[in-house]
């Protein structure tokens, strides 16, 4: 075979290559759309499902902070869920009778969730690995205790009921339709934020105390300052998440933040892609739709995505999406540039 030959047949393979990535791109952008297009017109226990998995996308994105970009284990990050509901169910109910609005609540809860994480930060700056994610774990148990057992402020395991339906400017939000949208939007600006973030020089500080903390510091890091930045940005992002859940059920009580669900966030992060806004999306797809496409097998349903789980941590355990495939490479698929 000539050289010319050998030549032209690299680069028929390498055009067929760049056609089969940007056919992938291109089918996973249309999925997109076509799910944001379509989802508003299905049956309310649908768009409930898609309402489910946003919020656990919200979660994601923040969790992902602390955990893909920082490189620290957090197994409390429920606690910060709880936090942004249980604010949005105090302030919105009769409870304490004050009945704001949900754009009034949305800051405040930000403000508290940003506040709880460097609370949280401050007396594990000096940990790493195990050590870290048993106090974490333990301070997500503690606020899911606390809110157990003040009776006359969080109702105890009663709950708050009887919350205020959420609207803007006038403009009702209760229905799941109109719920889908407030997520739609919520996801798309957190979602912009934590990427810009990323490309900072904040993501990039991140980044060095992932790979090595010690370097990291020698360098002229500021490893306290940033750890806390990760903490209180992805307790805010938690908070945030927390309102628009209690919003939407118009009903909070323990039971919604367990371990369980911190667990569960964790693994959308490790089976999707850690550090990826992408594979967030395709974590999350993966835990919060399947058992719902496989209800029908109930006895089955959840042996059949343990293994799968373990599968998909065996044959990638860097997790399905590349930390390579972000969104710039996207576009750059997309568009050949």
């Amino acid at each position: 075979m000539s050289a010319q030959t050998l030549a032209d047949s690299r680069e028929a393979e390498a055009t067929g290559s760049r056609l089969g990535r940007r056919l992938a791109a291109f089918l996973l952008l249309a999925a997109i759309v076509a799910l944001i297009a379509v989802t508003p017109f299905l049956p309310n226990y649908y768009i409930r499902v898609v309402n489910s998995l946003l919020i656990y996308v919200l979660l994601g994105i923040g969790l992902n902070i602390v955990i893909g970009y920082a490189g620290l284990l957090d197994l409390g990050f429920v606690a910060f869920y709880a936090v942004g509901a249980y604010t949005y169910g105090l302030l919105a109910s009769p409870q304490l009778g004050l009945h704001l609005p949900i754009l009034v609540i949305l800051p405040i809860a930000a403000a508290i969730g940003a506040i709880t994480g460097i609370l949280l930060g401050m007396p594990v700056l000096r940990l790493r690995g195990d050590y870290l994610a048993i106090v974490t774990l333990g301070f997500g148990e503690i606020i899911r205790i606390l809110l157990n057992n003040l009776d006359d402020l969080t109702g105890g395991p009663r709950g708050i009921f009887g919350i205020d339906k959420a609207s803007i400017l006038g403009v009702s939000i209760a229905r799941p339709g109109e719920i889908f949208w407030l997520l739609v939007v919520t996801v798309f600006i957190v979602g912009t934020l934590v990427w810009r973030l990323e490309r900072s020089i904040l993501g990039k500080a991140w980044a060095a105390i992932r790979e090595d903390q010690d370097a990291a510091k020698g360098v002229g890091i500021n490893t306290t300052n940033v750890k806390l930045a990760a903490f209180a940005i992805s307790a805010t992002i938690g908070s945030i998440a927390g309102v628009i859940f209690a919003a939407s059920q118009r009903f909070v009580s323990p039971e919604s933040f367990t371990l369980q669900e911190s667990v569960l966030i964790v693994l959308m992060i490790v089976i999707g892609g850690m550090g990826n806004i992408l594979g967030v999306f395709v974590g999350a797809s993966i835990l919060i739709l399947l058992p719902e496409v496989l209800r029908e097998f109930a006895e089955w349903r959840i042996l059949f995505l343990g293994l799968l789980m373990v599968t998909l941590i065996i044959i990638r355990p860097a997790g399905i999406v590349p930390r390579t495939l972000g969104p710039v490479r996207l576009v750059k698929v997309l568009f050949g540039k």
